[in-house]
């Protein structure tokens, strides 16, 4: 084989494996424990599972103050009791959050209902609400990819569900739903 074969073959195997790396996953829940020093948030689900999250310089930030000077006990605006979406990715032992979402007062909003519609390829789902309304929503591209796993599986027509999303030019992104 020849030096450049090979060369191929092991950047193909070392973006393989990256890739495996790459996968995001989320959990819904509230602010346990904010550690600015050591760059770490707990979220807390329903259940009483704990995540513990490291964030990096990259770590996107959602309806919190993104600009606000990091107190001990806050992290971008997020601090203990935060309602918050977190989107992470496995990195060997640790989990790092790639996107990080308020929810609630400055965030993002909690639409709940049933799904009467939704079209994964043109990232639109459609959402009777208890008031009787529909409410048609633009999934964002993490949305998207969510949709097609664990996420939001069993999400089809007539399925109860919980979508959180912000507005932009007058349309309602939809950025997560359980």
């Amino acid at each position: 084989m020849s030096t450049i074969a090979r060369l191929v073959l092991a950047l193909s195997l070392v973006s393989v494996a990256y890739a495996a790396d790459d996968v995001v996953s989320a959990v819904h829940g509230s602010v346990d424990k904010v550690d600015s020093a050591g760059k770490t948030i707990v979220v807390k689900t329903a259940d009483g599972t704990k995540h513990t999250l490291h964030f990096a310089e990259t770590t996107t930030v959602h309806g919190a103050d993104a600009s606000a000077k990091a107190a001990e006990d806050s992290w971008h605006g997020i601090e203990k009791g935060s309602d918050v979406v977190a989107h992470y990715t496995k990195n060997g032992a640790d989990d790092t959050a790639v996107e990080v979402d308020r929810i609630g007062k400055g965030g993002l909003k909690v639409t709940k209902g049933t799904i009467t519609s939704i079209d994964r390829g043109g990232k639109v789902i459609v959402v009777k609400t208890g008031e009787g309304t529909e409410e048609t929503f633009k999934l964002s591209d993490r949305a998207v990819k969510d949709a097609g796993k664990g996420i939001a599986e069993g999400t089809e027509k007539g399925t109860k569900v919980v979508v959180y999303s912000t507005e932009d030019a007058g349309k309602k992104i939809a950025h997560f739903f359980e």
